[in-house]
């Protein structure tokens, strides 16, 4: 999962309903409304899900869901953990008085339409056929660069559309749009020479590269 190991091979798709118990289905709903209801888009929401307790993290794929839909309204102040903690001794019929609630900075960011996509003044640096490197980046917040294919060097093969700045983004620090690139890395560049040779192509903002002379 987001490149880290450790967790095992991807389970493959099956005929199963989506969601194996109905809670499942109302944790995916309320955390797209949070999402609405946080001001943010996807970026936040993700530097959220990377916040998550371990254990919490790791009860389960909509459990930590709810647990970032609840990072993301307090990173908002929407609502704080004071309140929601308050709310749960409420309902096991505990007496407890209501949290002063937090002051609100919500991001105002548009939604819908083209969703994430955005238009950017300046050409792209780079041209389809480029050969890059990545940095060598050591972000304070979210990145959407992972780690293995940090200090690597690969071939850009497509120009995407610009879109918002996963990094600025999901910090609050405003949408900060830039230009988006396919970069096709070989395994053994990435993992060693013993690698199973195949080539591996990912989406990278162009803060992340620069040209190979």
């Amino acid at each position: 999962m987001g490149g880290r190991q450790g967790f095992g091979h991807v389970l493959p798709l099956t005929a199963a309903p989506p969601f194996a118990e109905p809670w499942e289905g109302k944790a995916f709903a309320l955390a797209l409304l949070s999402i609405r209801a946080a001001g943010v888009l996807a970026p936040a929401f993700r530097y959220a899900l990377e916040r998550v307790p371990p254990g919490d993290y790791l009860a389960s794929y909509y459990h930590r869901w709810l647990i970032a839909s609840q990072i993301m309204l307090a990173d908002s102040g929407v609502l704080s953990a004071e309140q929601v903690a308050a709310r749960a001794a409420r309902m096991t019929g505990a007496d407890q008085a209501e949290p002063e609630a937090p002051e609100l900075h919500k991001p105002q960011m548009p939604s819908g339409g083209p969703g994430n996509l955005r238009t950017v003044d300046t050409p792209p640096a780079f041209a389809v056929g480029d050969r890059v490197r990545t940095a060598d980046l050591h972000a304070r917040g979210h990145t959407r660069l992972p780690g293995y294919v940090r200090r690597r060097t690969g071939t850009v093969t497509a120009i995407r559309p610009a879109a918002i700045f996963p990094d600025s983004a999901a910090l609050f620090e405003g949408e900060n749009p830039q230009h988006c690139y396919a970069v096709e890395f070989d395994s053994r560049e990435l993992w060693g020479a013993g690698a199973e040779p195949f080539r591996l192509s990912i989406d990278l903002y162009e803060p992340y590269l620069e040209r190979v002379t």
